[in-house]
C-alpha cells in the first residue's frame, strides 16, 4: 500500500533521496579534486592532503646562482669594464681628450704664384691664420712648443712654393692641411701633431 501511495502522490522515498544527495556530493568532491590537480599540480595536491610542506615554485634562486656571471671584480660589474681608466668609468677616448692641446701660430703672409685669365704669370699675397692640435701625452710632444719657430719657418717654405690653383676648392684645402701636418710631425720628430686648424685663408 505504501509503494502505491507514493506512486500516486508522486513523492520519492527518503532512502532514494539520500542516495541521490550522496551521488551529487561525490561528483562535487571529484570536481573539486580535479580543479586542485589542474591548479596546483599532482605533487602539490598530494602534499596538501598529506600535510607535507613544499618550497614555493617562485622562490628566489640561491645566492650561488644569482651571483653567477658577475665575474671576479667583487662589485658585480662585468669583467669587460675593468679596462676603464682611473676606475671612474670614462672611456679611454674621453681620457685622451684631456691631453689635447691647441697652439696657435702668428699670422703668416707669403707670396704665391698665380696665372691671370690671359695666361700671364703673376703673384698673389696669401694670408693664413692657423693652429696646431697635438696630443701632449705622446712622446716628443714637449718639443712642439720649443720648436714653433722652426714649424712656422717650415710652413712658410712650403707655402711659397704653391700656386693659387693648388689651394682652390675643398680638395686644395684638404691637401694643404695634410702637407702642413706632415711637416709639423717631421719638424717635431713625433706623432704628437694630430690636426691643422685653419681660421683664415685669404688670397689677394
Amino acid at each position: 500500500m505504501t509503494d502505491s501511495a507514493d506512486a500516486t502522490t508522486g513523492k520519492t522515498p527518503l532512502g532514494k533521496r539520500i542516495l541521490r544527495l550522496a551521488g551529487v556530493a561525490l561528483l562535487c568532491l571529484a570536481a573539486l579534486a580535479g580543479g586542485l590537480v589542474a591548479a596546483l599540480g599532482p605533487d602539490r595536491t598530494m602534499a596538501l592532503f598529506s600535510g607535507e610542506e613544499m618550497a614555493p615554485a617562485d622562490a628566489a634562486p640561491s645566492t650561488d646562482t644569482a651571483d653567477a656571471g658577475h665575474g671576479d671584480t667583487g662589485h658585480g660589474a662585468p669583467s669587460g669594464h675593468t679596462d676603464l681608466p682611473d676606475g671612474h668609468g670614462a672611456p679611454a677616448a674621453q681620457a685622451n681628450a684631456d691631453h689635447i692641446v691647441v697652439t696657435p701660430f702668428k699670422e703668416i703672409i707669403v707670396n704665391i704664384s698665380a696665372t691671370t685669365v690671359t695666361g700671364r704669370a703673376t703673384s698673389r699675397f696669401l694670408k693664413l691664420n692657423l693652429a696646431l692640435v697635438y696630443d701632449d701625452a705622446v712622446p716628443g710632444a714637449t718639443e712642439i712648443e720649443a720648436r714653433k719657430l722652426f714649424l712656422r719657418d717650415s710652413f712658410q717654405e712650403y707655402l711659397r712654393q704653391l700656386n693659387e690653383s693648388d689651394i682652390q676648392g675643398s680638395i686644395g684645402l684638404v691637401n694643404l692641411k695634410s702637407e702642413l701636418l706632415r711637416r709639423a710631425r717631421a719638424v717635431s720628430g713625433s706623432d704628437a701633431p694630430q690636426e691643422i686648424l685653419i681660421a683664415d685663408l685669404i688670397i689677394q
